[in-house]
């Protein structure tokens, strides 16, 4: 089958729902967003903390988010658009007020501001402890009703179409590289239709997937960033991979695990040994609500060195009814595996959270290749740098949904549709029977990128990984050749392509940096200069 459509849209969450909204009111063309799984299982969701943005004049300013998102980066954020999405952040925060979402407010109607690690001033806009699944749920709202937006749920993007599948030869040097829609695997038929656009964004989320334990729902495996690499489009920062400090200890619970969000160590959280010994002392002056790399580095260390498999988050000498109304989710959470945290302490321990690099746009969301656009957390805004500070994803997200859409619909008709793209062509190919093959493969990609290309790394381990990866890579290249498409198959194809992407660029930053630190080059770039 072979569909059109003007705007087409690869993802669910937060960005690819606002983007929808906001180009289906333009009436510029028909809107579709394809969706791997169903509208509602999207990272979005699994953000408890909050959004972050200048609410309170009396206290806050733009001047301040953006010197803290700086330091938050390690000073190599992109200074625009930490500008873009902190200036515009508010009036975002009101349309997503205006689309259903319900943040927390005080008695005198003001927004009930939460602060987090790395933020000098209370600036969290929250719903309770589960501030994603209210946006989400606000959004899907929005777009279920729209008549406008066409949803095509359970259906899995392949690939992008471009100028290769036409027979030109692309490489990563050919000048112009043109999106002209995706291949997409329908979940009825096991074919894979041809979907024809002008404009084509992707908002696939992150890839937490691709290690043991993540925060991240099993669906994060980095479908965008393999598929834009795959197509020889710019993909940076892929190092820089944040780790949550504080995800539940529950070994029966890896993907996702349940995230204890920063607000609790806001809130007056303490971060200590099983013994009740606090550690964080020893490794900075801001004690448990340090930079979430810095506090996962030393969770990170202090297992390693006493042999532990968690650390303890501490809110018990908190008022227990308080803590009951701030986080009536993780107090039920805790409780349904025997824990009650107003009276012991809660196991947790780092996770892979957060992708800081992605897909490399502009200021509009635009890739290097025309008529391809990436928003949310397969992007790379140049917002988070180093390390991302905490909350500014969702608002990063639905400040550059707005400035793609507005550039989209201004360009929409500088794109035609290319009736020459083939079918795709799965001629002479066998079922796939030997399901184990993939499976274990899966297991191997997570071992492999938890083991060697974690929170610490080294020459070594990265070498092993890059090694690793290679073979696999190989072995399921020659089985995708070989057998039908299938969601689980290519979602293996897209974490060994992610695995590698953040191995390769591990291996290229001769630093410790942000969230990327390496024990073979443990001087820090500023301490480098201060030696000299």
């Amino acid at each position: 089958m072979v569909y059109k459509y003007d705007f087409l849209i690869i993802g669910s969450g937060i960005a690819g729902m606002s983007y929808a909204l906001k180009v289906a009111r333009a009436h510029k063309g028909k809107v579709c967003m394809i969706c791997k799984t169903s509208l509602d299982e999207a990272n979005t969701s699994f953000a408890q903390g909050g959004v972050a943005s200048v609410t309170n004049l009396e206290i806050d300013n733009f001047d301040k988010h953006i010197q803290d998102t700086m330091i938050a980066g390690d000073y190599i954020s992109d200074y625009d658009a930490v500008k873009q999405v902190v200036t515009k952040a508010p009036e975002q925060i009101k349309e997503l007020v205006e689309w259903g979402t319900n943040f927390d407010k005080m008695q005198d109607g003001r927004f009930d501001l939460h602060r987090e690690g790395g933020h000098s001033e209370f600036r969290i806009l929250h719903h309770a402890d589960d501030t994603g699944a209210e946006i989400q749920r606000a959004l899907m709202d929005a777009v279920r009703s729209n008549p406008d937006i066409i949803i095509k749920e359970n259906h899995f993007a392949v690939e992008i179409i471009t100028q290769h599948h036409l027979g030109a030869r692309v490489t990563r040097r050919t000048p112009y590289i043109n999106c002209y829609g995706a291949y997409v695997l329908n979940p009825e038929t096991q074919k894979v239709d041809t979907y024809l656009s002008k404009v084509t964004v992707m908002c696939t989320g992150g890839c937490g997937a691709v290690y043991q334990t993540t925060t991240n729902p099993v669906i994060a495996t980095g479908d965008g960033e393999a598929m834009v690499y795959r197509a020889k489009g710019t993909v940076a920062d892929m190092e820089f991979v944040q780790f949550h400090p504080t995800s539940l200890y529950h070994p029966g619970e890896t993907h996702p695990a349940f995230l204890i969000t920063e607000a609790m160590r806001g809130y007056g959280g303490i971060l200590k040994l099983p013994t009740g010994d606090t550690f964080m002392e020893k490794y900075d002056k801001r004690l448990s609500l340090a930079p979430r790399d810095i506090v996962a580095r030393a969770i990170d260390k202090e297992m390693k060195m006493h042999g532990l498999d968690h650390v303890c988050l501490d809110v018990t000498h908190k008022d227990p009814e308080e803590t009951k109304h701030h986080f009536p989710n993780i107090y039920a959470k805790c409780l349904s595996i025997g824990i009650d945290i107003t009276k012991e302490m809660i196991p947790v321990r780092p996770a892979a959270h957060y992708m800081c690099g992605g897909i490399k746009v502009d200021l509009n969301g635009c890739s290097n290749i025309e008529g391809l656009y990436a928003l949310g957390e397969c992007s790379c805004t140049g917002l988070h740098g180093g390390n991302r500070l905490a909350s500014n994803s969702l608002i990063e997200a639905v400040v550059y949904a707005d400035s793609a859409a507005k550039h989209s619909i201004d360009h929409v008709d500088d794109f035609v549709f290319n009736d020459k793209v083939p079918e795709w062509n799965d001629d002479g190919t066998l079922t796939n029977e030997e399901h184990v093959l993939i499976t274990q493969s899966v297991k191997e990609v997570g071992q492999i990128m938890s083991n060697y290309v974690g929170i610490v790394r080294s020459d070594l381990r990265l070498k092993r990984a890059w090694d690793r990866l290679d073979l696999i890579y190989e072995e399921t290249e020659a089985l995708f050749k070989r057998v039908k498409i299938s969601k689980d198959l290519c979602e293996l194809r897209n974490m060994i392509n992610t695995g590698y992407l953040i191995t390769r660029m591990a291996i290229e930053r001769k630093e410790s940096r942000g969230l990327h630190y390496t024990v073979d080059y443990p001087v820090h770039a500023y301490d480098k200069k201060k030696d000299k």
